[in-house]
C-alpha cells in the first residue's frame, strides 16, 4: 500500500509541476507590461477559472492528501520499536555490551579496562547499586602537538 501511494504521490508531483509551469502570470497582457491592472479591484482583474487553474487546485489537493497519508503510515509503521534515535542507540549499546557480571553496562564509546598511569580517567557511580567504576578517558592531543595545556596570553 505504501509503494502504491508513493508512486501516486510522485506522479501527482510531476503533474503539479507541469501544470504550474504551463500557466501564464496574472499580468501577462499588454497592460500588465506597463503597470496597468485593467481593473480597480484590490488584487487585479479576476477572470474565469481556466482548465489549468482547476487542474492545479485538484493536483495540489491530491498532493496534500498523499503527503499526509504517507506521513501517517510511516509513523504508525515504526511505532513498534524505539521512538527516538537516542533510545535506538541506547538499546544497541546495552545489547552489545559484554557480560562482565556487573549490573551496570559500560557507557557507549568508553573503553573497558583500567586506565594507564598518568592517563586521565573518570569514576562513574551507579545511583541504584552504588558501585563505582573507573574508566579511562580517550582525549586526543591538541592539533599543535601540545598536551592540552593552554598558554595564558601576556597582558
Amino acid at each position: 500500500m505504501v509503494i502504491f501511494l508513493t508512486i501516486i504521490h510522485v506522479v501527482v508531483c510531476f503533474f503539479l509541476i507541469v501544470v504550474v509551469l504551463l500557466q501564464s502570470g496574472k499580468a501577462a497582457d499588454l497592460a500588465g507590461a506597463f503597470g496597468g491592472m485593467g481593473s480597480q479591484t484590490a488584487f487585479g482583474p479576476r477572470g474565469s477559472a481556466t482548465v489549468l487553474s482547476k487542474a492545479t487546485t485538484v493536483a495540489a489537493a491530491l498532493f496534500m492528501i498523499t503527503s499526509l497519508t504517507l506521513a501517517i503510515m510511516s509513523t504508525r509503521g515504526s511505532s513498534g520499536g524505539a521512538s527516538t534515535v537516542l533510545e535506538t542507540e541506547g538499546s544497541q549499546a546495552v545489547e552489545s555490551a559484554p557480560d562482565t557480571g556487573a549490573s551496570t553496562p559500560a557507557a557507549p564509546g568508553v573503553p573497558a579496562g583500567e586506565p594507564a598511569e598518568g592517563q586521565p580517567s573518570m569514576t562513574l557511580t551507579d545511583p541504584q547499586t552504588g558501585e563505582s567504576q573507573t574508566v579511562p578517558l580517550d582525549i586526543p592531543p591538541a592539533p599543535d602537538g601540545s598536551a592540552g595545556e593552554e598558554e595564558q596570553p601576556e597582558n
